[in-house]
């Protein structure tokens, strides 16, 4: 049974149908991710899972007392409480818990000797002992490891929520739901307002945790690592496939392929019947051969493939760009402040030729303010900047209102970024950024981030430099758009500095990693992966240091117990990993044999078939062996799943 679901929903929005009768479920232990283009969706489901929206028609079912967890995209009010103690107030059932102690507490207080009082007590040993529970299972060091995780120090525990700003808030309410532990947890792009620190955080502290969850994300990393089941929202309508995001993209584009290559043949098969109709319509011997084939030809426009409408996405090619001198950049002693905030002090960097630097960081270290300075839009306060012989920077601003007119148009916004362009040249990038007609006219004042985003976008390619300057590029972009932009970035052959919480896009592209901490950079050569190590070894110790601030004590064996069983539990999960992605892989092995051997099945039962005996036979011997490979993927597969099957229950 379900743990949640939603039937025959129905919902539209400004008169365009979100939903159509879909139904979606969520099962115990489920990790499902949510895809689809931007508008499409994704959000909404989400929200009506939640309870925050209710939909046109249809209904939600929850299993009896289920606790759902729900982190939406849009900024959360702060609040007069203290970060920690806001965190350990949101234990699921304490208010509840309290309350009841205070009631029973003040009414033992004023109950005379006897029965009733003897039942309060009890009452009250009862509550004191649930709480106590509850207190072990949701203790202040865990919230203060949590809490460390995602970038908070341990003087920020004690600071009012509302002295955050929004992105620190929706870090807060993240922190929150995890520290709740609900049996489902719903997460709209999490990573938006995290750090690349905070982010491999994340990822590793979901790759743990024992719940289910839906998460709708555009790091094609992080659902590959933690995605079991994809639900993508296409033309035709909410479709669910098993295994990781590269396994929907490949079971799509083999369904795809399937449904095109079905048309052909309907399309060629029925343009021969009609060819037969007119040549022989009007002699009486062939009359009623053409009637028959006149009705195979109605029934082949009743079961007639719909194929599914083809998804817009952007086009990005980047030209070569002129040849820059090397070094192309040059930071000496450079340092720069807001006002008496010292952000950046005696940098000493040089970005040689084909560079492509990961610039990453804490949260209000200053990366953003780096890439400022390189690009120009800030001035440096000391030190000095050299730019090389022919550099040319491209600035790509995280906060698009700094750089987009709110009342020009899509057009006049990407013709300014190159005035050189003809119309048509400008309308036709306008195009490739899926701004076709009318659209070109719309003002950016009324445009959503994704789009906004594709603007800044064409501008940059509209005149692109030597040097990108590319700050969180990939926010408000969905996972196939994202995809297609760090694929263009890759044949990009200029000099390139990055600021990007989007592990997939980082990994790729970067060559060496800058970390900008404590008012300095450091360079870390090579790939992003080995820095995240060294990274993740930092969080883990300075994690245990703030939760071992409130810690109880453990005497030695209880702590060897501890680690064993940890241990223990780690080796079962990486054991149902590595089950649960071989049985995925077998699934659409499976899936793929069935198609295979029931075309090969179709074509066999031609007649026309065995009149060319090499091929009937070649047909036949493929056939036998399709069957007696599925025979064996199956059997596999039963053996795997029954392995999986037999693993405890965590």
């Amino acid at each position: 049974m379900a743990l949640l679901a939603a039937y025959d929903l129905a919902l539209q929005y400004h008169g365009k149908p979100i939903f159509r009768g879909e139904s979606v479920a969520i099962e115990r232990g489920d990790r499902l991710g949510v895809v689809g283009p931007n508008g499409s969706g994704k959000s909404t489901l989400l929200r009506i899972l939640a309870g925050w929206v209710k939909p046109e028609a249809g209904r939600v079912v929850r299993s009896r007392g289920l606790r759902v967890g729900y982190l939406p995209q849009e900024l959360l009010a702060g609040g007069t409480s203290a970060l920690l103690d806001s965190l350990l107030a949101s234990a699921p059932r304490r208010e509840e818990f309290e309350e009841r102690l205070a009631a029973v507490q003040s009414e033992i207080a004023e109950c005379p000797a006897g029965p009733r009082q003897l039942a309060l007590s009890q009452q009250l040993a009862d509550l004191t002992l649930q709480l106590g529970d509850l207190d072990k299972r949701f203790a202040p060091h865990h919230a203060r490891r949590i809490l460390a995780g995602l970038g908070f120090s341990a003087a920020d525990f004690e600071r009012p929520l509302a002295e955050f700003s929004g992105g620190w808030r929706m870090r807060a309410a993240l922190a929150a739901l995890l520290f709740q532990q609900p049996e489902v947890l719903l997460l709209d792009e999490p990573t938006n307002h995290l750090d690349m620190p905070s982010v491999n955080w994340l990822n590793r502290f979901l790759a743990g945790f024992p719940c289910a969850f839906a998460l709708v994300c555009h790091d094609r990393e992080i659902l590959n690592r933690h995605v079991r089941r994809v639900l993508s929202f296409e033309s035709e309508g909410v479709r669910a496939y098993r295994g990781d995001y590269d396994a929907y993209v490949r079971l799509r584009a083999q369904e795809l392929e399937t449904l095109e290559n079905t048309a052909r043949r309907d399309e060629q098969r029925r343009k021969e019947l009609e060819a037969f109709i007119e040549r022989f319509k009007a002699k009486a011997t062939k009359a009623r051969q053409a009637q028959s084939k006149a009705r195979l030809i109605e029934k082949m426009r009743e079961r007639q493939v719909d194929l599914p409408a083809p998804r817009r996405s952007i086009s990005i090619t980047f030209e070569r760009p002129a040849r820059s001198g090397d070094p192309a950049l040059e930071l000496l002693d450079a340092g720069h402040c807001y006002g008496s905030l010292r952000v950046l002090a005696h940098v000493n960097l040089t970005v040689r030729r084909g560079d492509r630097i990961a610039v990453v960081g804490l949260n209000g270290a200053g990366k953003t303010t780096l890439l400022k300075l390189v690009a120009g839009e800030l001035p440096l306060r000391e030190g000095t900047l050299r730019l090389g012989a022919n550099v040319r920077p491209s600035y790509f601003a995280q906060h698009h209102a700094d750089v987009l007119a709110p009342e020009r148009t899509v057009l006049e916004e990407v013709w300014r970024a190159a005035p050189r362009l003809s119309q048509s040249q400008a309308r036709g990038l306008c195009g490739a950024f899926l701004f076709s007609g009318d659209e070109v006219e719309k003002r950016i004042g009324v445009l959503s981030g994704g789009e906004k985003t594709r603007v800044a976008l064409a501008r940059l390619l509209a005149a692109p430099g030597n040097l990108l300057l590319l700050d969180e590029p990939t926010n408000h972009l969905d996972t196939g758009s994202a995809e297609k932009l760090t694929e263009s970035l890759q044949t990009y052959r200029g000099t390139m500095l990055f600021v990007s919480h989007n592990l997939d896009f980082a990994r790729r592209l970067s060559t060496k990693v800058w970390d900008v901490r404590d008012g300095t950079v450091v360079e870390y050569p090579g790939a992003l992966a080995d820095y995240l190590e060294r990274w993740s070894d930092i969080q883990d110790r300075f994690a245990a240091a703030e939760a071992g601030a409130s810690a109880p004590h453990q005497a030695p064996a209880e702590k060897e117990a501890r680690i064993k069983d940890r241990q223990e539990l780690l080796a079962r999960r990486r054991e149902r990993a590595r089950l649960e992605r071989r049985v995925a892989v077998l699934e659409a092995q499976v899936e793929e044999l069935e198609r295979e051997t029931a075309r090969l099945e179709r074509e066999l039962s031609q007649p026309a078939v065995y009149q060319d005996k090499a091929r009937a036979a070649e047909l036949a011997r493929r056939f036998l062996a399709g069957k007696e490979e599925l025979a064996q993927r199956l059997a596999t597969w039963e053996g795997l799943s029954a392995e999986l099957e037999a693993l405890p229950e965590e």
